[in-house]
């Protein structure tokens, strides 16, 4: 930028406030450039930041697609991405969100009527699609979700990375090509390479912390008062979690630069003021989605309660070296230069005293608020989470940025800042050195950075001092900036990836597995005179992948009622409650009327780097309706619980007697810690054995051994059969524990199904069941024969949210029987009705009502500001309306 409308520019944006000297290019006191030289000067600005934006962009988008071919994984090369909840949860969501946004599914965006016998979709919506970016998912055909995620997740990461680039201008200007380098390094720092690449709800809160900057900004110059609460609906729209953490990070910013401009206490009063009312209007904007999900929270299953405990600083200053992967730990790498460059602030003499302090102090403060329990809470909205315990570590390394760019941006710091920074580059790696997080590839790409970025500054140094390719050389450096923040970058991307394959639990790439699972179930799909349950396929969320109704969902919102039901019926869980999945069994199928299962016997092996393949088989078994009546049930009696056997939890739900439990369990030990049980049943039942906690192996004489996973509070293990109790009625259980430790066994481990009895039961529920059952979006209606006494179950989960009528009767809030919806009955009524509303959405609606009616009267203000008796800022002659 040429000299003269650097000048201009400076002046203009306020340079000032951040503690700069004047200089001769300020002009006398009170004098203000002419119009020309103002329009001029504001086009100066746009081009930098259109040039900046664009070429942060380009470059992260780049750089973000090299980290992914290094490592040889999708779309790039045959190895899968879908590592823990990518593959789990945003991989089925986006393909079910596809198929919902082109009528392909039973559910609408209330309801979910595929996972988990019925589940609020509102709130899952809220949660993993309400961004914008996730639209874009209907551009793909049904077989390319998996690159179809890929390009929302890159175009979410490029994005942060231009909004990043415009914020810094307009804090300062100075060169954009380094601005947009600076961009680039935010948009793919650790905390994205290593948490938010395979959590892609997170990204909306890596582009809204520089849009809600740029919000800070607004307010401070009394700019956009409409679009900036706009901006702020649109983040917490987008992913209200993260962008919590980045509107108190953006708050952060704006504290700082009140802090260092040079503006009367009344102005910097305004501004807060402004932004403030900003924030609240913005957020209530939001409200109609964020209580949803807020009240989907408060009934969700609890997770067990984490207690938090800092890691080591030692690991904290290692997490910023390249290629470092940990899930304990901040993710703080931002690139060595760029690191560099904001270690010089503390010693760059350039800047004014007060704004080294306040942005020192603020990183500072920041880090510390990440390590002590009290502020940990603060930053994650009073819950500590499960997982990973630093999810806010991208607002550290923006302004680590911050501090980079308002160091370097009137030209690099002089060699005594460069030393300073230097010096504490060298304790922060020589402290970090025996950390277990340190990959093979951290310190040669650190080094190689060092090296690349010492000879950029040596360049812009020499031209500086000696006067020699004034022009060549400071173009020079640029040049190797990037090759150093992008090379260093793309390897840590690729090692990243590499690393998380062999540390987490992954999915293989979608496949013909799936593809084919999908053609079968559709088939043979009767919804809802019945359930079609897939059963597992590879990576969880199955019917969100292909179709059918069943017991498999995995969301942060599961809802505690459905979580323990399913349980309670011996059903199997992971994620700690929150991923419910399929239960073979045929008494389970006739309680959820699921008339169809399909199963899949693997052709090899899954790997991650094969697509998945398997034969498909179905069968179909004669079940009641999904609305049975039950004569002997009475809901004005005292509740029905479930108790401490999974077989009486499954009968009481059925309404039978279908298990012969043995009356006599003996259990001996055995060498190896093997253990025996032996009991009796009738001959030809089906033996279960159901052993939640226990992991191992276990098996009847003469089959082969079954395994069992139960590892809480992680993991339950379901309910399996164990073949066919033998004519002489000897049950023999052989159990290997994998651990050395006895096995532990619930009271009643064992259960023999008699399968006439079952038959029995199913024809007597089929016989006085509903005659007709009709689901939409989000309500079920059901006729029954005439006469029916008792109540109604239906078998969806009683979550919040359930209104029913019984014929003619007012809709109240649903009823529950052992978990599921229920009606009662007096007799009168032929037909039952129920209806979900997602709660909270009806008092999120009225806050949205009169949050936007406070945006309209903000727009009214500011478009008609005289009518109000108040000039605004904008509307004085001269004004270049910012501070």
């Amino acid at each position: 930028m040429p000299p003269a409308a650097e000048t201009v520019t400076a002046s203009s944006e306020g340079a000032r406030s951040e503690g700069e000297r004047s200089g001769p290019g300020d002009g006398a006191a009170g004098k203000r450039p002419g119009g020309h030289v103002r329009r001029w000067a504001r086009a100066a600005r746009h081009s930098a930041r259109a040039r900046a934006s664009t070429g942060a962009a380009l470059l992260t988008c780049l750089v973000f697609c090299l980290g992914g071919a290094l490592a040889g994984s999708h779309p790039f090369g045959p190895t899968t991405r879908n590592t823990v909840d990518l593959g789990q949860q945003y991989l089925p969501y986006h393909a079910y969100w596809r198929k919902l946004l082109l009528g392909d599914t039973d559910g609408d965006l209330f309801l979910n009527w595929n996972s988990g016998f019925g589940s609020n979709f509102l709130g899952d919506y809220g949660t993993y699609l309400s961004s914008p970016f996730d639209l874009m998912v209907v551009l793909f055909p049904a077989d390319r979700v998996e690159l179809a995620l890929y390009v929302i997740t890159a175009a979410k990461i490029t994005a942060a990375g231009a909004a990043m680039a415009v914020l810094l201008l307009r804090l300062r200007p100075g060169p954009w090509p380094v601005a947009a380098v600076l961009g680039t390094a935010y948009a793919l720092c650790g905390w994205t390479l290593n948490f938010a690449a395979t959590v892609p709800m997170w990204l909306d809160g890596l582009l809204a912390f520089p849009l809600l900057c740029l919000v800070g900004e607004w307010a401070r110059a009394g700019r956009h008062a409409v679009l900036g609460p706009l901006v702020v609906a649109l983040a917490w729209f987008a992913n209200f979690y993260t962008a919590y953490m980045a509107t108190v990070g953006a708050a952060v910013v704006l504290t700082v630069r009140l802090f260092t401009a040079d503006d009367t206490g009344r102005r910097r009063l305004a501004g807060l003021l402004r932004a403030a009312r900003g924030v609240v209007v913005g957020i209530g904007l939001a409200a109609p989605l964020v209580l949803v999900i807020f009240m989907a929270t408060r009934v969700a299953d609890p997770t067990p309660e984490v207690t938090f405990t800092a890691v080591p600083w030692t690991e904290v200053f290692a997490r910023l070296l390249p290629a470092t992967a940990s899930v304990a730990s901040p993710a703080l790498f931002i690139g060595t230069p760029a690191l560099a460059l904001a270690l010089t602030l503390p010693f760059n003499r350039a800047v004014a005293p007060r704004a080294r302090i306040g942005w020192t102090s603020a990183i500072c403060l920041v880090a510390l608020s990440m390590q002590w329990g009290p502020t940990h809470l603060l930053w994650h909205a009073g819950a500590s989470p499960n997982g990973i315990p630093y999810r806010q570590s991208f607002v550290l390394c923006g302004l680590l940025l911050i501090a980079a760019w308002l160091s370097t941006a009137r030209g690099l710091p002089r060699l005594p800042a460069l030393l300073g920074a230097g010096a504490l580059l060298a304790a922060m790696v020589f402290a970090s050195r025996d950390s277990v997080v340190i990959d093979r590839w951290s310190h040669p790409a650190f080094g190689a950075a060092l090296a690349l970025g010492a000879l950029a500054a040596a360049g812009v140094l020499a031209a500086r001092r000696f006067g020699v390719g004034a022009r060549a050389l400071p173009a020079l450096a640029v040049v190797l900036l990037v090759l150093a923040q992008a090379g260093e970058t793309a390897i840590t991307g690729g090692r990243i990836e590499r690393q998380q394959l062999g540390k987490v639990s992954w999915a293989p790439r979608l496949g013909p597995w799936h593809a084919d699972m999908a053609r079968a179930t559709e088939a043979a799909d009767a919804w809802p005179r019945y359930r079609t349950d897939p059963g597992e396929v590879p990576g969880g969320n199955d019917v969100l992948l292909v179709g059918g109704q069943g017991a498999d969902y995995y969301s942060s919102l599961t809802a505690d009622v459905s979580s323990r039901t399913l349980s309670s019926l011996g059903f199997g869980f992971y994620a700690k409650g929150r991923h419910p999945v399929s239960l073979d069994n045929p008494v389970t199928d006739a309680i959820f009327s699921i008339g169809t299962r399909m199963r899949s016997t693997p052709s090899a092996p899954v790997r991650t780097d094969r697509l998945p393949r398997a034969a498909i088989s179905s069968t179909g078994t004669p079940v009641p309706p999904l609305v049975t009546v039950r004569e002997d049930v009475r809901l004005d009696e005292r509740p029905a619980a479930f108790g401490d056997s999974a077989f009486a939890n499954q009968e009481a739900l059925l309404g039978a007697d279908v298990y012969d439990e043995p009356a006599v369990l003996r259990r001996t030990g055995g060498a190896d810690g093997e253990v025996t049980l032996t009991a009796a049943c009738p001959a030809g039942s089906q033996l279960w054995f159901w052993a939640p906690r226990y992991h191992g192996t276990a098996a009847s004489a003469g089959q082969p051994p079954v395994d069992f996973a139960g590892r809480l509070p992680s993991v339950l293990g379901p309910m399996r059969s164990l073949g066919t109790v033998p004519a002489s009625g000897a049950v023999r259980i052989h159990l290997r524990a994998t651990a050395p430790a006895e096995p532990v066994l619930p009271p009643r481990p064992v259960g023999c199904l008699v399968r006439e009895r079952l038959d029995a039961a199913v024809r007597r529920l089929t016989a006085t069941g509903a005659t007709e059952v009709r689901a939409s979006g989000h309500s079920l209606s059901a006729e029954l024969p005439a006469g029916s006494t008792g109540t109604a179950v239906v078998a969806v989960p009683r979550i919040s949210g359930w209104r029913c009528l019984a014929g003619d009767a007012e809709p109240t809030a649903a009823r529950r029987h052992l978990g599921l919806l229920a009606v009662p009955l007096d007799g009168t009524a032929t037909s039952i009705h129920c209806v979900f509303r997602p709660p909270g959405l009806r008092v999120g609606g009225a806050i949205g009502a009169v949050a936007l009616l406070c945006l309209l009267a903000i727009a009214f203000r500011h478009r008609f500001p005289r009518r109000t008796g108040r000039v605004h800022p904008e509307c004085t002659p001269g004004s270049t309306g910012r501070n």
